[in-house]
């Protein structure tokens, strides 16, 4: 039996791409479905192309209440019996009481080398840091903002005359490289962390 796997994002949905490209053949689990806060997000039209089904929960619809918006969240993800949640660009600070839920379920990738720069606008503060590398790592979530056991990173160098959006574009292609293959590994009971470095 494979893994029902759901995906949550907020954007454009490229990991969640690569991730359900990914999940196929001996794979041990599947995108079963795919979940935005956000219903004008590009990655909702990406899931449909691949054929995966698709909700929106808005959670402009739950001003000020995070946990009446977490409780719709997970009823869609109890509803298609979703065993394992991963966060592919999922723009949302989830509650402790959610991320207990889903404690040793849910995965999530963040674009800079944890424990540093936890939150938002990681390349320009690595860049304004000196940091002569930077990279993703993937992570199982916990109530902490981007904290958890670390599951897989992957580092590149930082390049004289780097721009936050050159990192940001540079690391695009090693996250669809490491999130994937973590997954795989996670779901197959393997929570060993993997490495990789840019060529």
């Amino acid at each position: 039996m494979t893994t029902r796997v759901g995906i949550l994002i907020s954007g454009g949905g490229s990991n969640m791409v690569a991730l359900a490209r990914d999940m196929t053949g001996d794979h041990p689990g599947r995108a079963r479905l795919v979940i935005s806060n956000d219903p004008g997000a590009g990655g909702l039209l990406k899931a449909n192309a691949l054929k995966i089904p698709t909700a929106v929960v808005d959670h402009r619809d739950f001003p000020g209440n995070r946990e009446e918006f977490e409780a719709a969240l997970h009823a869609i993800l109890e509803e298609a019996r979703i065993e394992v949640v991963a966060l592919a660009g999922f723009m949302r600070i989830l509650t402790p009481a959610f991320t207990a839920r889903w404690a040793g379920r849910m995965v999530n990738i963040h674009p800079s080398l944890l424990p540093k720069y936890r939150g938002l606008h990681t390349h320009q503060r690595a860049l304004d840091a000196g940091e002569v590398e930077h990279g993703c790592t993937v992570h199982e979530v916990t109530a902490d903002l981007d904290d958890g056991p670390i599951l897989g990173q992957a580092r590149m160098a930082v390049r004289p005359g780097d721009t936050a959006q050159m990192l940001a574009d540079r690391l695009l292609p090693l996250e669809h490289q490491l999130y994937p293959q973590v997954l795989r590994r996670f779901l197959a009971g393997n929570r060993a962390p993997l490495m990789l470095d840019a060529v």
